[in-house]
């Protein structure tokens, strides 16, 4: 046995091989990748005030959600089944300054062209000056639709997508992140009235405490948890030298 054994871990060292888990890994496949970084790269490091994200948070559901409480020993909560969704969907449009690091937003009971556009509208308010600004967003197509292209050509706005399977280009992904954890983890609101008036209810917290130390660590967590998965800081496999 001992010498099987020995023969196997020869083998192993010979071929490299080592025992891991299997990974889903998607290569990028956008010809534009390496300049779209770039460009958020740039905009962000030089006109950070100037430079806003926007996404879209959900789906936002009615139902008890995953997460951590206070409850009696040997007693924990469970999740009941959710097979209806009776009271519908909503999709939480949020906008995120780089430079004052805020984020603001509203719950829309539907994807359209109309909403983001809306929201790019909140963001060029948010700079009335009509010197120019760039805005962060990924590849839906209902933000790339000539409506909202023509608008952003007349008012000097510059929309950035980031590439594809490329979540670190998005700078306001950990503030959603923690949206998630402050909002909808271990949350059982009894309609969406509710949960739209405590998601902008932390908002309004948030935006007073951006440097609290809870919403920090949630934030370091989630780009470590994206840098993790990616193991590279713009989602590349790590390369060893031989």
């Amino acid at each position: 046995m001992s010498v099987s054994r020995e023969r196997l871990r020869e083998f192993r060292h010979q071929h490299k091989i080592s025992f891991q888990w299997t990974k889903t890994w998607k290569e990028p496949n956008d010809p534009q990748w390496e300049a779209k970084l770039a460009r958020i790269e740039h905009v962000t490091s030089h006109f950070p005030d100037r430079v806003f994200a926007f996404d879209e948070f959900g789906p936002l559901t009615i139902r008890r959600h995953l997460g951590s409480c206070w409850t009696e020993q040997g007693h924990p909560d469970r999740l009941p089944a959710n097979y209806h969704k009776l009271h519908g969907v909503r999709q939480f449009h949020a906008c995120c300054s780089i430079g004052d690091d805020t984020l603001w937003g509203i719950v829309r009971a539907r994807k359209s062209a109309d909403n983001p556009l809306a929201a790019l509208k909140s963001i060029r308010r948010a700079r009335p000056d009509g010197a120019p600004i760039y805005v962060i967003l990924d590849n839906l197509s209902a933000h790339k639709g000539t409506q909202i292209r023509s608008w952003a050509a007349r008012n000097n706005v510059e929309l950035c997508f980031h590439p594809d399977v490329c979540v670190l280009g998005e700078p306001d992904r950990s503030a959603l992140r923690a949206l998630r954890t402050f909002v909808v983890a271990g949350s059982n609101h009894p309609n969406h009235t509710v949960a739209t008036r405590a998601l902008h209810k932390y908002l309004r917290w948030r935006n007073a405490n951006a440097r609290h130390p809870d919403v920090l660590a949630d934030q370091r967590r989630a780009r470590a948890r994206v840098r993790s998965e990616r193991q590279h800081r713009w989602g590349q496999p790590a390369t060893r030298a031989a």
